[in-house]
């Protein structure tokens, strides 16, 4: 790594042998801080987990994840595509073994997602009547939701049902059973799932445009006498374009509703974005070059740098709302499994968490931990 990487890491080793590093509760055997145990009293730290880590094949991942996150939201294993293949069968295998590895490390889930534009089903591409949809989507809810209610902490209930304006994204749900699908889908989920939080989760809800939407969205659930119990703000941003000033402004919005306020799918790309390309629609590509790859031998001092700062301001911000967020997870453990490598133009090098490919913290780790150390003297 950078000479800069050597130098924190040691100066971090040198303050630890001396006993200035922190409380022993937030450390583990190699005087590593522990993200859990440092925001434990602010908010819950997650992280999205894959197959593969779940079964602990990765030894390094194994020790890593329940020592540094209490919460986790699954990648993929949750989706309808994989949770529900054909009309009248279900898969769970994959669904209880994160609940099980869930319990057995003291880690919340929330439980990722139940209705979304994409990632469904092949049948649902022959449904052309709107009793069909409907019936899809009560099914789904009430078989999902139900089998999982007390044994996960969350639902991501609806995902990304807006469009960039605000307005209602045309998806088959739309489309089939008009904007009120959303309203019917959190009625169907606080009835399968009474004892599980319920959220509505979506990307650049931080936009003036998007977050009126969002926030019309909300107040309509609400006004219908539905629960809805929080919003997830997914932060799929960039170093160059950090918006702290919506993503505050996202949070007093969101949190005056009463709601919970969380950071969902958060990470910070360090890679020049391409012309056009904004947020975290799957559906957009570009195409590779080399100069929107600049870093695939490593990431210089300067923008291992900048991470750390966007990192350390957006800390400082979720603390100072503590009393609103209740959660922030990063969308994977380490920079190899991020799906930024691929998206939105396919392999490229990014570098957008805070533990590098050999599972090592960054800089922007220990800048994160030290964001509470700050806070704690300016209270």
């Amino acid at each position: 790594m950078t000479t800069r990487y050597s130098l924190v890491t040691a100066s971090l080793l040198s303050l630890t042998l001396a006993g200035c590093a922190g409380s022993k509760k937030a450390q583990n055997a190699n005087n590593q801080p522990a993200l859990r145990e440092v925001f434990k009293k602010d908010f819950a730290i997650g992280t999205a987990l894959n197959n593969r880590q779940v079964a602990e094949r990765d030894t390094a991942a194994a020790r890593l994840v329940p020592q540094q996150f209490d919460a986790a939201t699954p990648e993929n294993m949750m989706k309808a595509a994989l949770m529900h293949p054909e009309w009248n069968r279900y898969y769970f295998d994959e669904a209880d073994k994160l609940v099980a590895y869930a319990q057995k490390h003291n880690i919340k889930v929330n439980a990722h997602t139940l209705i979304w534009h994409s990632q469904l089903p092949a049948f649902m591409r022959h449904m052309n009547s709107a009793d069909s949809v409907r019936q899809f989507m009560r099914d789904h809810i009430t078989t999902v939701a139900g089998r999982y209610d007390g044994k996960v902490y969350s639902w991501d209930v609806v995902n990304e049902a807006l469009n960039e304006d605000g307005t209602m994204r045309k998806s088959v749900f739309q489309q089939k059973l008009g904007d009120d699908f959303v309203v019917e889908a959190f009625k169907l989920a606080q009835q399968a799932a009474p004892h599980t939080r319920l959220y509505y989760n979506d990307y650049n809800i931080e936009q003036p445009a998007k977050r009126a939407g969002a926030i019309a969205l909300i107040k309509k659930i609400q006004a219908a006498g539905v629960r809805i119990d929080g919003v997830g703000i997914q932060g799929h941003w960039s170093v160059e374009h950090l918006p702290l000033d919506q993503i505050e402004k996202s949070i007093q919005e969101f949190g005056a509703l009463g709601i919970e306020v969380m950071f969902t799918e958060l990470d910070l790309s360090v890679l020049p974005s391409p012309r056009g390309i904004v947020g975290a629609d799957v559906n957009q590509s570009a195409t590779y070059n080399d100069k929107i790859n600049p870093y695939r031998e490593g990431l210089p001092d300067s923008m291992q740098n900048k991470l750390a700062d966007s990192y350390d301001a957006l800390f400082r911000l979720f603390l100072q709302y503590k009393n609103k967020v209740t959660r922030v997870t990063f969308w994977g453990v380490d920079d190899g499994q991020s799906w930024l490598n691929d998206f939105p133009v396919r392999g490229r090098t990014n570098y957008p968490l805070l533990f590098d490919r050999k599972l090592q913290p960054k800089p922007a780790f220990y800048r994160v931990i030290d964001t509470k150390k700050h806070t704690a003297i300016h209270h």
